[in-house]
């Protein structure tokens, strides 16, 4: 075989592109004795491949057992469960917060009326108490007078 021939087959192989015949034909020419001088490490190479080629495993290979894949997605599943179920919980004590809140303004605001009716009522039993002070006071201007003008009638 040519020596240009063998040396474009080489660099198609080193790129990959040769075929199956081409090989067998590389391999054949750098196992023989005929190998030019400056392609001498490559018949090292085919000497390798084609003495490796023979080779066989004999022991028994122990594989793994595939691990058991852990469902995320049922986690990502539980995860939103919770996460409404938080949001939720959350937003019925932010509703009662609210509700004690309002409560207590409510509560508030009626112990002010309260204490300004007591007030209002303090004000009117001291008028209650004028009036009742006053209403005695001609009463018994009245009894005065009917004894004044019994008196002035019997004089008379």
């Amino acid at each position: 075989m040519e020596l240009a021939n063998i040396e474009k087959l080489l660099e198609k192989y080193l790129d990959a592109e040769t075929t199956l015949q081409e090989e067998k034909m590389l391999q054949e020419y750098f196992t023989s004795n005929n190998v030019a001088p400056h392609l001498q490490e490559y018949s090292m190479m085919f000497g390798y491949f084609k003495q490796s080629k023979d080779e066989t495993f004999t022991q028994t290979i122990q594989l793994k057992p595939e691990k058991t894949k852990k469902n995320w997605k049922w986690l990502s599943v539980a995860a939103s469960v919770v996460l409404l179920f938080s949001v939720f919980i959350g937003n019925e004590e932010y509703q009662k917060h609210q509700q004690r809140k309002q409560f207590a303004q409510i509560k508030e605001a009626l112990q002010l009326v309260s204490v300004n009716l007591n007030k209002g009522n303090e004000a009117i039993y001291a008028v209650s108490n004028n009036l009742k002070k006053g209403s005695d006071a001609i009463e018994h201007l009245e009894t005065y007078e009917e004894t004044v003008n019994k008196v002035i009638n019997t004089v008379n």
